[in-house]
């Protein structure tokens, strides 16, 4: 009773008045610790116990698994495997958990076999929980396979399913899923609008989120989310105010994950006020992703000093900045010209923050430096890098040659950046753009022609421009595309 009350502590005092303990009050005590996330006195009485069953093992394989120790988690299964004691399908439900967490696929491929030969795939749990783990793993050939030998594919398959392809960024299996799918739930539409959003198809999001409106479908955090960012890929101002207004007539409360997809619209967007006002007046705790978001606001439009101020604001509200906070704040500086505030925040970092520059701080490094022109102490940082530069490096690097016009150093940069990425168009474009920019039209060309010879393509820039409710898509050189795409009704989202 204490223990499924939470109450650890009266649960303790109890099974310590127990002249007889069994295996059952051992294992309920047990349980209780792993309930509330309490692995190191879960640990000590595990090791107190005179005897041990599998629900004795797998309730450790769980708090571990729970607590995000899957190191541990694993060896406990190990553990369960050495002494003899047979699995069930708690004990590989626990097993997958770690798989997902470590992308472990080996480890997934010998749970399956062991699901197999224990006669467990007949148990729908458990054939779910080994086909989302391949999902999560990006094995969707093996997912596939496994979801066709599934005799019981019941809603969470299908989702699973839908979820795996969106998230690889294959939206027509995605959507083949989808549609094939005897009954959709939430999670499945959300997966589908998040696949969207995430791969560059903005316009699709957003009609699929129309379309869940229409069906009365009602929205999660995570759906809104993507909606948002669907909305700031598109630059569609109109449709962000309509996610927003939404979310207001609902009383929804979003959460810190919503707050900064809204933040990063309006941002996006151009309404760097409006940005502001819903970072200042939402009355939910910051979280150090919030702030983060905010200041790439500022960053985003040219705010350098007010973004310093706001590091500092962000420090004395007891918020402590990231890797990602620094990373933010070099480009803030960055596109600022402001590269002495720049430098002392570069060079602090580690003292001030506790954070160790990595490659992206080193990049963005490059880029403030390389932007105000000083390319004497840019190489003079290159050459204190702990490692050779990566493709970050090398892409900031070519980058700032391509503004300045500096071949010498931009065609070394080309040339490592080619060999580490042979199939990326960054290299060759920018370096065509420098003979370009010194008038070597003929040297410009040969890039152009060698990226054809080489069968290397450059993704054709898309933009959009909305015409009452609907989004328009062109690319360039061509006329504006009155290309049959659906109207994105207001009346699902801004009706109700």
């Amino acid at each position: 009773m204490y223990s499924a009350c939470r109450d650890h502590i009266g649960a303790r005092k109890v099974f310590d008045k127990m002249v007889h303990k069994n295996l059952y009050s051992w294992n309920h005590m047990l349980s209780g610790y792993a309930k509330m996330g309490m692995v190191k006195p879960a640990k000590k009485l595990f090791d107190k116990m005179p005897e041990k069953d599998v629900v004795s093992w797998n309730t450790m394989v769980f708090a571990y698994a729970k607590s995000g120790l899957c190191a541990e988690a694993l060896n406990y299964y190990r553990g369960l495997r050495r002494a003899g004691i047979g699995c069930n399908d708690y004990t590989f439900t626990g097993l997958l958990t770690i798989c997902v967490k470590f992308k472990e696929i080996q480890l997934t491929r010998q749970a399956h076999g062991q699901v197999l030969v224990m006669g467990l795939f007949s148990n729908v749990v458990v054939s779910c929980s080994v086909l989302d783990c391949y999902a999560k793993c990006g094995e969707m050939a093996s997912a596939c396979s496994l979801f066709e030998e599934m005799k019981v594919k019941d809603v969470l398959a299908w989702t699973t399913m839908v979820s795996g392809f969106a998230q690889c960024g294959n939206m027509k299996s995605a959507t083949e899923f989808f549609h094939l799918m005897p009954a959709k739930n939430p999670v499945s539409w959300t997966s589908l609008i998040a696949g969207y959003a995430r791969y560059g198809q903005g316009q699709r999001a957003l009609e699929l989120f129309a379309r869940m409106m229409a069906f009365r479908i009602r929205p999660d955090q995570f759906t809104f989310s993507s909606c948002l960012c669907a909305c700031a890929s598109v630059v569609s101002l109109k449709h962000g105010k309509q996610v927003h207004a939404y979310l207001t007539r609902m009383n929804f409360r979003p959460n810190a994950i919503v707050l900064s997809s809204l933040v990063d619209m309006y941002a996006k967007c151009g309404c760097l006020d409006a940005a502001r006002l819903v970072f200042d007046v939402m009355g939910v705790e910051k979280d150090v992703v919030l702030w983060n978001t905010m200041l790439s606001a500022l960053a985003q439009h040219g705010r350098g000093e007010e973004a310093i101020h706001m590091v500092d604001e962000m420090i004395c509200s007891g918020v402590k900045p990231n890797r990602i906070t620094l990373i933010v704040l070099l480009h803030a500086c960055s596109h600022s010209g402001l590269v002495q505030e720049g430098l002392r925040v570069f060079e602090s970092m580690t003292f001030s923050h506790g954070v160790v520059p990595d490659q992206e701080h080193y990049a963005c490094l490059i880029d403030l430096l390389g932007r105000a022109g000083d390319f004497d102490n840019l190489i003079n940082q290159l050459q204190k890098l702990p490692c050779e530069p990566n493709q970050q490096i090398l892409s900031a690097l070519l980058g700032v040659c391509a503004i300045h016009g500096n071949m010498e150093l931009g065609s070394t940069a080309a040339e490592r950046l080619m060999k580490l990425e042979p199939q990326s168009p960054a290299s060759y474009v920018l370096l065509s753009s420098i003979h370009a920019t010194l008038g070597k039209w003929e040297s410009a060309e040969q890039f152009r022609e060698l990226m054809e010879k080489r069968h290397v393509k450059k993704e054709q820039g898309i933009s959009w421009i909305e015409q009452q409710n609907n989004l328009q898509t062109f690319t360039v050189s061509e006329q504006l595309a009155g290309q049959e795409e659906e109207e994105l009704p207001s009346s699902p989202i801004a009706g109700r």
